[in-house]
């Protein structure tokens, strides 16, 4: 399936769209945007007007019905991503979907097989995969060798708690288990397992323990975990949304030496090895998904590579924390479809 350009709509041109993925889809070759859908008919068109978009829409079914739309970004809540997944794979029309992929690994596997039995490809936003920082931590860790033989990853995100979950009437969608799935871990850890993931081949194993120890809304604040990839390694990891303060760090030990990096932000890449210690600093683009959407642009044309971000990838991830949380979600009747 391929064609001479890409045009696409947007299904949720919410926040993430103003500078991190939306301009993407104009700037990369041979991709422009085309039409912008949001439930709110005066939002879309004020998002339409200020980024040059030629129509939009109120309705999902519309955007994708139209006829000058080759390809569709679902960027709303999980929620809705296993709907209009499906309705844009129907269409015949390639899909790229926010992370997580969707509420939880059964739907996931929902879209793969829509997207196999119709030949409709599918991608997933875990653009890290391609942010240049992380293309230099492979880069150390492989093809340098810095660390010798990876052995055991550690990672922690610890947050203070923020202030927009401070009101229990107004919570945002993604601490409201109906509309997110989970809470802050499944909404950003997930960028953290993706990106392990790439590093170092799936997650085989996972169990884990979450609590809600601020109890400021209906889903856990607390994550810890373990688990073991496929090549023998083994890894930690712990999340806490109500900490004293940000503290983000990736950990990768091996037989000799040792990098860190964090999952989020441009801070330092640290090297610890025989020869000293060193560290780099590599900044991310201003549309952070423009990376990625180029490797899905090229690969819709016919040029060379491939997206590393695919629907199987990304149900990976969703199964991991699937695994992490199916005690607390059960515990407290949070479980999908409950």
């Amino acid at each position: 399936m391929t064609t001479p350009s890409i045009r696409w709509g947007i299904i949720g041109c919410g926040n993430v769209t103003e500078v991190k993925s939306g301009p993407a889809f104009s700037k990369t070759p041979n991709s422009s945007l085309v039409a912008v859908m949001r439930r709110d008919g005066d939002k879309a068109r004020d998002y339409a007007q200020r980024h040059g978009v030629a129509r939009w829409y109120d309705d999902a079914a519309a955007l994708i019905a139209d006829p000058d739309v080759n390809a569709v970004y679902v960027a709303t809540p999980p929620s809705t991503h296993k709907q209009y997944a499906l309705m844009s794979i129907a269409a015949g029309k390639p899909v790229y979907v926010e992370k997580p992929m969707a509420m939880d690994a059964a739907e996931c596997d929902a879209i793969i097989r829509a997207g196999r039995e119709a030949n409709v490809p599918v991608f997933v936003a875990y653009y890290r995969r391609r942010l240049p920082r992380f293309l230099k931590v492979r880069e150390l860790i492989f093809d340098e060798q810095a660390i010798g033989t990876p052995r055991i990853v550690n990672s922690v995100l610890h947050e203070p708690h923020h202030p927009r979950y401070h009101d229990p009437a107004n919570l945002p969608w993604h601490v409201r288990p109906e509309i997110s799935g989970g809470g802050i871990f499944m909404d950003i850890g997930c960028h953290t397992l993706d990106i392990l993931d790439w590093l170092f081949g799936p997650i085989v194993a996972a169990s884990g323990q979450a609590s809600n120890q601020l109890g400021a809304y209906p889903v856990e604040d607390t994550v810890a975990m373990s688990f073991a990839f496929g090549n023998g390694m083994l890894g930690t990891g712990l999340w806490q949304f109500g900490s004293y303060q940000h503290h983000d760090q990736i950990e990768v030990i091996g037989d000799r030496g040792r990098i860190t990096f964090a999952t989020f932000g441009d801070g330092p890449i640290r090297v610890e090895n025989a020869d000293g210690a060193r560290e780099l600093r590599i900044n991310n683009p201003l549309h952070i998904q423009q990376p990625l959407v180029e490797t899905i642009v090229a690969e819709l044309t016919g040029q060379a590579g491939a997206c590393p971000s695919t629907a199987v990838t990304g149900a990976r991830t969703s199964w991991v924390m699937d695994q992490v949380l199916r005690d607390y979600r059960r515990q407290t009747g949070q479980a999908i479809g409950m």
